[in-house]
C-alpha cells in the first residue's frame, strides 16, 4: 500500500509545474522547494528592441501550471511578460493554467472616480484571461471585489495571519495594543488583525487631494499610552503611513508599529520610514525589496512562500483553500 502512495504521489506531482517570471524569481523558487518541487527551466530575454522572447524548454503538455509574477514595478514589464509566458504555455498545451500574482498591479483603480476614467483593475483582470490564465491566486487584494472582475476562479490569500502570527511571538498583544486603519476603507483589515492580536481598533479620518497624497484629519478611537499598530494591504510612497504615525503621536501613542502586506516602496519611501517615529514596518515578500529598502533597519519581512505553497498544493490536489485562513 505504502509502494502504490508513493507511486500515486509521484504521478500526482509529475503534472504540477512551476514557471517563474522575473519580477521575484526567490520567491517563486521558495514557494517551488516549500511543495517539494522545482522550477521548470525556461528562457526569459529580450530582443534588441525590448521585446519580450519567452522560452517553455520543459515538456509541460496535460500538466498543471503555475506561474508566479508579481506585477510590481516596473509594473507595465513584469505584466507583459506574464502575459507572454500563459501564452506560450497555452499553446504548449498545458491542461490548465494558473496565474499566481502575489501583487496585483493597477488594484487601486478598481471603480471609476472621476468621469471618462479607467477601471484598470478590471482590464488586468481581462487580459490576465485571454492570455491564457484559467485561474489566478492573488495575496491581499485591494479591494474585494476585484474577484468579481474575473469570469474564472480567483483564490484570494490573506496575509494578516501569517502576519499576526508573528507579530504576536514577537511583540506581544491585548488591551496594551491598538489597531489602526490608516482610512475607512481598511477598516475590514484592520478588524481582521485586531481579533488575532485581542486588541482594539481605531480609525483615521483621511482626506486625498490627488494620487499618492493623503491628509489625516480625525482619529476615532483611543490610542492615549497604547501601542498602536496601522495595519494596510501596501505601503506606497508611506505618505499615509507616515502621516498616520504623526496623528497617532499627538493623540498619546506610546509606539507606533506599520503592518503592510506589499512593499511597493515607491520614491520618497524609505527616507520617509526611517525619519518617522514607526519602530518597525512589518512587510511581506510578495515584491523585491530594493537594496536601499533592505539596508533599512526598521523593516522585518515575513514570508508568505509556505502559505502560497499549502495553497498550491490545495489547489492542484482539488482541497479546500479557505481550511488555511480559519
Amino acid at each position: 500500500m505504502d509502494f502504490l502512495q508513493t507511486a500515486l504521489y509521484k504521478v500526482v506531482m509529475s503534472r504540477l509545474k512551476f514557471i517563474a517570471g522575473t519580477s521575484n524569481p526567490e520567491f517563486a523558487a521558495k514557494v517551488a522547494e516549500a511543495a517539494g518541487s522545482t522550477l521548470c527551466k525556461t528562457m526569459v530575454k529580450r530582443f534588441a528592441d525590448g521585446e519580450w522572447q519567452v522560452e517553455i524548454q520543459e515538456n509541460v503538455r496535460g500538466a498543471d501550471v503555475f506561474v508566479i509574477q508579481s506585477t510590481c514595478p516596473p509594473t507595465n514589464e513584469h505584466a507583459m511578460e506574464l502575459f507572454i509566458i500563459m501564452d506560450a504555455l497555452k499553446r504548449a498545451s498545458a491542461r490548465r493554467i494558473t496565474a499566481v500574482v502575489p501583487y496585483y498591479g493597477y488594484s487601486r483603480q478598481d471603480r471609476k472616480v472621476a468621469p471618462r476614467s479607467p477601471i484598470s483593475a478590471k482590464l488586468m483582470a481581462d487580459l490576465l484571461t485571454t492570455a491564457g490564465a484559467n485561474r489566478v491566486l492573488s495575496i491581499d487584494l485591494h479591494a474585494g471585489q476585484i474577484q468579481g472582475y474575473f469570469n474564472i476562479p480567483v483564490d484570494h490569500i490573506y496575509g494578516i495571519p501569517t502576519l499576526t502570527r508573528h507579530f504576536r511571538e514577537q511583540y506581544g498583544y491585548g488591551e496594551d495594543f491598538v489597531t489602526v486603519s490608516p482610512d475607512a476603507g481598511g477598516v475590514e483589515r484592520a478588524r481582521a488583525f485586531a481579533k488575532r492580536i485581542d486588541s482594539s481598533i481605531a480609525i483615521i479620518d483621511k482626506r486625498r487631494s490627488g494620487p499618492n497624497e493623503a491628509k489625516a484629519y480625525h482619529l476615532i478611537g483611543d490610542v492615549s499610552g497604547k501601542t498602536a499598530i496601522i495595519v494596510d494591504d501596501m505601503i506606497d510612497t508611506a505618505g499615509t503611513i507616515t502621516t498616520a504615525v504623526d496623528t497617532l503621536i499627538k493623540n498619546g501613542a506610546k509606539r507606533v508599529f506599520a503592518v503592510g502586506t506589499h512593499p511597493v516602496f515607491s520614491g520618497p519611501a524609505i527616507e520617509r520610514l526611517s525619519n518617522s517615529a514607526l519602530e518597525k514596518v512589518l512587510v511581506t515578500d510578495t515584491i523585491p525589496l530594493a537594496d536601499h529598502a533592505a539596508k533599512c533597519d526598521k523593516i522585518e519581512v515575513i514570508s508568505m512562500t509556505s502559505v502560497v505553497a499549502q495553497t498550491i498544493l490545495r489547489v492542484h490536489g482539488n482541497e479546500s483553500v479557505s481550511q488555511l485562513f480559519l
